[in-house]
């Protein structure tokens, strides 16, 4: 449940900050959404900042991950339907589940939801393809965000680690941010859109999320989020009024039914069913 609430706050956010960009920019609204979403999670949690080196490490890691993710896949929405740059981004997430997996049958799921991902690409005229790029480039970040947010769980207790990391993710954001959208980011309008913005796409999704990788392996984790790219388009539908072919809707039941078959044959094991000692 944390994954599948967090999926939809952080698709239904991402389709708000698309109708920003053409006021403030692709890169202004990611380093709005990364600002506000530290600010929050800085003055709820108060993480303590004395942390060993390799802590440091990765909570740096993290935050890296975290800006790069947001910056390529909001050049990606600037550039081809939302729904199409959250499919090809899960190429990330899905190569995780793919690698990690143990079971003939998890892989079986995790070919399925590669399907719908093949299918909700076809969109008709083609796709631009720095925009494909960028979010290839969003789905590589996306794979180190699983990977490096179990680590961060491990090492961190409560959302102190996501607190720091998204603080360091937006000083990376920062100087192409504000190069890019100057004065635009002050205007009222523009940062009240931006602080709901950041709610919705980081501050609850992330925090759900972390909390989830400290219960599940990333390899299970990988393959719940394959909800993405259906969510996306639905939320590209209602909000943005992009509309979905036949093709796509057969690729939306391909994901749906691999993330809930994932789910219904997950064996309870210490792995999953424990969260680790921190």
């Amino acid at each position: 449940m944390m994954v599948l609430v967090g999926v939809v706050s952080v698709q239904v956010g991402a389709a708000f900050a698309k109708q920003l960009f053409s006021v403030a920019g692709a890169s202004g609204v990611v380093l709005l959404r990364l600002v506000f979403a530290a600010l929050v999670l800085l003055a709820v949690f108060r993480p303590s900042l004395r942390l060993d080196w390799p802590t440091l490490r990765v909570v740096a890691g993290y935050g890296l991950v975290l800006a790069g993710m947001n910056m390529c896949i909001y050049q990606a929405f600037e550039r081809i339907p939302l729904g199409a740059a959250v499919t090809i981004e899960f190429l990330g997430p899905l190569t995780v589940a793919l690698f990690g997996s143990h079971r003939k049958l998890d892989v079986v799921w995790a070919l399925l939801a590669g399907t719908g991902v093949f299918l909700l690409s076809r969109v008709e005229g083609g796709l631009d393809w720095v925009g494909v790029a960028f979010a290839l480039a969003a789905g590589a970040c996306w794979a180190g965000y699983i990977l490096l947010g179990a680590k961060l769980g491990s090492r961190t207790t409560g959302t102190s680690g996501l607190a720091l990391a998204m603080a360091f993710g937006a000083l990376v954001a920062l100087p192409v941010g504000a190069f890019d959208s100057g004065p635009a980011l002050l205007s009222p309008m523009v940062l009240i859109i931006g602080l709901v913005v950041a709610l919705m796409s980081s501050v609850v999704p992330y925090t759900l999320e972390l909390e989830a990788l400290r219960r599940m392996p990333p390899r299970v984790f990988g393959i719940l989020m394959s909800t993405e790219p259906a969510v996306a388009a639905l939320a590209g539908l209602v909000v943005l009024g992009e509309l979905l072919t036949g093709w796509q809707w057969l690729a939306i039941c391909c994901v749906v039914i691999a993330s809930v078959g994932s789910v219904a044959t997950t064996r309870k094991t210490p792995e999953s069913s424990d969260p680790p000692a921190n």
